[in-house]
């Protein structure tokens, strides 16, 4: 039986953070769960950046069914955790059921792959504190704030947390996950 892997997200979650691990991961023969506040059709965006912006656009995107519930998540059916980026991260974090699941993967060792605005989640729950991190470049003050050492790099391993700063850096960022998932023997 294939390992499980769980992505959490919501509405406005960036979609190329969304479905390019779903699909990579996939991919590789992992079973992948989307899970969101509700069992429902999440709107994903599409965030990009234009000569002359001080920050990036945003314009809707795909839309994906999620699989279940937070509260319908079992973390200990789960080998390891994705959180992708965009606006979701930012109401997110205030969903006490999801972040009893991410104290769950953090509490049990099992890899979490976090990107762009990701790290506000895990950084809900103290899971930042003492380690090296990479997120969106904005949130370097919110990554030092949380007790991380902030590095401005495509991707950061540091133990089982895989982070990486937006979608650009998504192949050194699977890549990297992919090798932690293979360290712990968490093989399809």
């Amino acid at each position: 039986m294939a390992p499980k892997i769980l992505i959490v997200t919501g509405d406005a979650a960036e979609s190329l953070e969304v479905l390019y691990p779903y699909q990579r991961l996939r991919e590789e023969g992992y079973e992948v769960h989307i899970a969101a506040p509700a069992r429902k059709k999440l709107q994903f965006m599409v965030h990009d950046f234009e000569p002359g912006f001080d920050t990036y656009t945003e314009k809707p995107g795909y839309t994906w069914p999620a699989d279940l519930a937070f509260s319908e998540v079992e973390p200990s059916q789960y080998a390891a955790l994705v959180i992708p980026g965009g606006r979701a991260p930012e109401y997110l974090r205030n969903d006490l059921e999801l972040r009893k699941i991410l104290k769950s993967f953090f509490d049990s060792d099992k890899p979490v792959a976090q990107i762009c605005h990701g790290p506000l989640l895990t950084a809900a729950v103290d899971g930042l504190a003492g380690r090296r991190v990479t997120a969106y470049p904005a949130l370097e003050l919110d990554m030092q704030s949380a007790g991380a050492t902030f590095q401005d790099a495509e991707t950061v391993v540091d133990g089982i947390l895989v982070s990486a700063r937006a979608w650009p850096d998504h192949p050194t960022w699977m890549r990297a996950f992919l090798k932690v998932l293979r360290e712990k023997n968490l093989t399809p």
